[in-house]
């Protein structure tokens, strides 16, 4: 918890060293107890201290951390995507379940949902063995040239953006075209289930990546 807490402070663009108060208050533990825990992780290769400044992740820490950060965010994903659980409540569960996953479990669980890169909150889901994932940066429907072909990667959005976009076959792991794009921004999409246009809103809840 304590390398994840860390991993999300700079995720979520906190520049240099994380703050010690700054964990603490994450973890709902003192800053004594939170010393504590820095010092033997620095002792193991997982974070670097800088006094008065905080802490960064090592390489090996950077790993820990995004392999839990992968299970937690692949079964908020199922939560939400397979089961219709709120994105919020979903997270919280898939707090319980990502430090008890084995890898076998959690690379099935990539499987059936398409091998996404991201959350039901558009967070990214680190890649297997908690590596950077490489290649094309993933972009979103709204950002695609009309013309190509993309594979689904990730949708978020609320409910009745996900359930309607289920429905029209777009789910992560699908080849779609987008023959045409509107001078409003929304998209022609040809998918599993045939024509369908997509609004900007909309087609900005669709990640997608160049198959």
């Amino acid at each position: 918890m304590f390398l994840t807490t860390v991993a999300r402070a700079l995720e979520d663009g906190h520049s240099g060293p994380v703050p010690m108060p700054m964990v603490a208050t994450e973890l709902s533990i003192s800053r004594v107890s939170a010393n504590e825990m820095a010092k033997k992780l620095v002792n193991r290769g997982f974070i670097d201290y800088e006094p008065y400044r905080g802490v960064t992740l090592t390489p090996a820490g950077a790993v820990i951390a995004n392999i839990v950060l992968r299970r937690r965010r692949l079964w908020s994903l199922f939560f939400a995507e397979r089961l219709g659980i709120p994105p919020v409540a979903a997270d919280a569960i898939a707090c319980e379940f990502e430090h008890i996953t084995p890898a076998e479990v959690a690379a099935r669980l990539s499987d059936l949902l398409g091998d996404p890169t991201l959350d039901p909150v558009g967070r990214p889901i680190p890649a297997a063995q908690g590596v950077v994932r490489s290649g094309t940066p993933d972009r979103t429907l709204a950002e695609v040239e009309a013309g190509g072909e993309y594979r689904v990667t990730g949708v978020v959005g609320d409910t009745a953006v996900r359930s309607f976009l289920a429905d029209e076959g777009i789910v992560n792991g699908v080849v779609i075209a987008v023959p045409a794009i509107g001078a409003d921004g929304g998209c022609l999409v040809v998918g599993p289930s045939g024509r369908v246009h997509l609004s900007r809103d909309v087609a900005a809840c669709v990640a997608v990546a160049v198959d």
